[in-house]
């Protein structure tokens, strides 16, 4: 019987489809998210294997292939399992040649893993001091990160974020749109966010912070918005970068891109990037795509 394949469905002669699971690597660096990531694709049925060895990934990806249509699986993998992560790359390798694997790789900046591991007070995997034990752990997953498929910096989200983001991933596409765009407002005096696709800098526009009556609003406030929004530089801008989004989405889902970020950032990101932030994604929501908005520095 002739069989033909159809992304993660096969079709045989008679017409009939078989689905085959979806298989999804979620690593990256220890308090980066993992945790949050792997109930997030639990709780959309996936079958999920935490602190898998790096060996017996292919043990447990043949015993799914024997029964196509069974259940998605999501196998987290971590430092903790150090002594076979340089065997990685070239097990990961061999496999992708017979399966479909997802690799996701989670990361925070090294401030921000060092302020999570203080504030849950649960130690590195690695022991002794944290920010040693953060460099070499990065060291360690490099393989990990140059493998994968999608690379997300978390430190701008909360949980709820992040459970929210990888969610999106993974519903049916069938319920949601083509790609998930997150629209990310920051801060330049704190950091640009890391791996994003498109940065904008807002800094040229007139700042409120200037003004007494919106100095301690932000810009999610009306008053701040209209402040931002009134003047002609921004409504040209705004139309400029409107216009390359809705050039760029469409041409990104024909290249199978599913995740796209966008980083707007002024000064402190309280005021012009939030309120710019909020505009776009009132345009972005009325097209075709998922959205996520974050303002990381909005306390």
């Amino acid at each position: 019987m002739n069989k033909k394949k159809d992304g993660n469905k096969e079709k045989t002669g008679c017409g009939d489809a078989v689905r085959h699971p979806r298989i999804v690597i979620i690593t990256g660096l220890s308090g980066s998210g993992k945790t949050v990531a792997l109930r997030a694709v639990e709780d959309l049925n996936f079958f999920c294997v935490d602190n898998l060895p790096v060996p017996l990934i292919g043990a447990l990806l043949t015993r799914i292939s024997r029964n196509p249509g069974s259940q998605d699986v999501a196998i987290g993998i971590d430092i903790r399992d150090r002594d076979s992560l340089p065997g990685f790359e070239r097990i990961i390798g061999r496999l992708r040649s017979r399966y479909a694997i997802d690799i996701i790789f989670l990361e925070a900046e090294p401030d921000v893993l060092v302020r999570r591991f203080k504030e849950t007070r649960r130690p590195h995997p690695l022991g002794g001091n944290l920010e040693e034990a953060i460099a070499s752990e990065q060291k360690s997953l490099a393989p990990l990160k140059k493998n994968a498929d999608r690379i997300i910096d978390t430190t701008p989200l909360s949980p709820h974020q992040l459970r929210r983001l990888i969610s999106s991933f993974y519903i049916s596409r069938k319920k949601t749109k083509d790609i998930t765009v997150a629209l990310i407002s920051f801060g330049f005096k704190y950091g640009a966010p890391q791996n994003v696709d498109l940065l904008f800098d807002v800094r040229f526009l007139p700042n409120p912070f200037f003004i007494p009556a919106l100095k301690d609003l932000d810009g999610r406030d009306k008053k701040v918005a209209d402040y931002v929004l009134k003047h002609k530089e921004t409504k040209i801008f705004l139309k400029k970068v409107e216009d390359l989004l809705a050039f760029l989405i469409p041409l990104y889902v024909k290249e199978g891109k599913s995740y796209l970020s966008v980083g707007i950032g002024c000064t402190g990101g309280r005021h012009r990037s939030p309120a710019v932030v909020e505009k776009i994604a009132a345009a972005v929501k009325k097209a075709y795509t998922e959205l996520n908005v974050i303002h990381r520095d909005i306390s």
